[in-house]
């Protein structure tokens, strides 16, 4: 039986604290940056996507995560705490960061970015699923580090004790979401991309928001509801519900691209 006592600080110079937190989103947008202009090279030379250029993006893309990521925590799962306390929405190395709310800013910023420089806009997204899974491994690490989300209690041997918590052993529901929504769903989307001869622009993307809801899904059976909002509707936590939304979504979404690239091909 493992007793969490990890020190969420790496190094603690007085006046500055350096969080594995922090670390785990910077290390994860620049490994997963370099690893998109791997990409670009070897499977979307045709896309003639000037790699120079692409180094803008990153601005675009740390904007999108922090400002898409903090807001959607805000008005998905503590509104009500931070519309008292607003001071401390700035408060980012706290935690506070929303997967769902992530994603739809990084898609903002995708857009305006596309846009801007003339690329086609689910090229970008595909490249960009094809990466962001490393950045979930390594924040879901930092969340089990941190002592956060973490799962229900169990009785099982790999149960895990968080003493902040009670003394109850439970779920390293934070190690599950990083193995699957992590680890298992890079390697999916990459092993796609390398073997499937035809992929449409958006299939990617589309099989990215398929496979990380059902994965969500499966970790939020294990996973201890936040405390202030508990369970929504039948027994879903509102992870749950906000994925089973991002599923339908993927679904509906696979099926128009679809759908319209078999005319533009016809």
């Amino acid at each position: 039986m493992f007793i969490h006592n990890l020190n969420p600080v790496i190094i603690n110079f007085g006046f500055l604290e350096v969080r594995w937190y922090s670390l785990a989103y910077i290390v994860g947008i620049f490994l997963g940056f370099y690893y998109a202009k791997y990409l670009i090279k070897k499977y979307w030379v045709e896309e003639k996507i000037n790699i120079q250029n692409l180094d803008n993006f990153l601005i675009y893309l740390i904007l999108g995560i922090i400002f898409g990521g903090r807001i959607g925590y805000i008005l998905f799962y503590n509104f009500n705490y931070y519309s008292h306390n607003p001071i401390e929405i700035l408060f980012l190395w706290q935690g506070g960061m929303s997967f769902h709310g992530g994603a739809i800013g990084v898609f903002i910023a995708s857009i305006i970015f596309a846009k801007k420089n003339k690329i086609k806009i689910f090229v970008l997204t595909d490249i960009i699923v094809c990466v962001a899974s490393i950045g979930i491994f390594l924040g879901r690490i930092a969340n089990f580090i941190n002592g956060e989300l973490y799962g229900k209690k169990t009785f099982s041997d790999y149960g895990v004790i968080f003493p902040k918590v009670d003394m109850e052993p439970r779920h390293p529901s934070q190690l599950y979401e990083a193995m699957l929504e992590g680890l298992i769903l890079f390697l999916l989307l990459n092993i796609i991309l390398k073997y499937k001869k035809k992929l449409f622009n958006g299939e990617l993307s589309c099989y990215f928001l398929i496979f990380y809801s059902v994965f969500r899904i499966i970790s939020e059976m294990f996973r201890e509801p936040d405390k202030h909002i508990g369970y929504i509707i039948f027994n879903l936590s509102l992870g749950t519900c906000i994925s089973i939304c991002f599923l339908i979504f993927g679904i509906i979404a696979f099926r128009i691209i679809k759908d319209e690239s078999y005319r533009k091909i016809n």
